[in-house]
């Protein structure tokens, strides 16, 4: 069974907005590790189309130093699946997930052999820890204040209590902390 990983970038005062982060040299190395033990992505729509906007090469606007390219690199190669009720067809070696179960369609996703999935955005992950179908958190917090939100698992239902599994202090100052659910 390949567990599912979840990971986000967040602040000191918890704001989970991606440009209150600063882009720098480690976190995208990191960023690019976790892709890499993982054999698919998984993303909702908003999370979707705002990494397809930015790292696909056919989309990408801008230019980027060069040592973004191995994120860029892995987040293009990886085989994504988009849980989407609005989108009608994706593309950039991704596959659109729809279905009433949500719960029993990403526990099939799971259920196949490989090393894992990997969990980005806000709004699917909150809906998939409400089902307990989480294996692994990961809060990459920054050392800064953004004074704004969004914030992570707002409107959560329930307590869900977590066991720390590993801490990894960035260069940057960000501190990557992994947890597993106490079950």
């Amino acid at each position: 069974m390949r567990p599912l990983r979840y990971s986000i970038n967040v602040t000191l005062d918890g704001c989970c907005d991606h440009r209150a982060i600063s882009p720098v040299e480690d976190l995208h190395r990191h960023a690019a590790e976790n892709i890499d033990r993982a054999d698919a992505l998984l993303f909702g729509r908003v999370t979707y189309e705002m990494m397809e906007e930015a790292w696909r090469p056919t989309t990408r606007t801008e230019s980027t130093p060069e040592w973004m390219d191995p994120f860029a690199r892995s987040i293009d190669a990886a085989k994504k699946y988009v849980v989407s009720d609005t989108l009608d067809q994706v593309d950039w070696n991704a596959e659109l997930v729809r279905g009433p179960d949500l719960a029993r369609t990403v526990q099939q996703l799971k259920e196949e052999p490989g090393r894992g999935i990997f969990l980005g955005g806000m709004k699917l992950p909150l809906a998939l820890a409400e089902l307990d179908l989480i294996d692994e958190y990961e809060f990459v917090v920054h050392p800064r204040l953004a004074g704004h939100g969004p914030t992570l698992f707002a409107g959560l239902s329930k307590v869900i209590d977590l066991e720390l599994v590993s801490r990894v202090e960035l260069g940057s100052g960000a501190v990557a902390t992994r947890y597993e659910p106490r079950r």
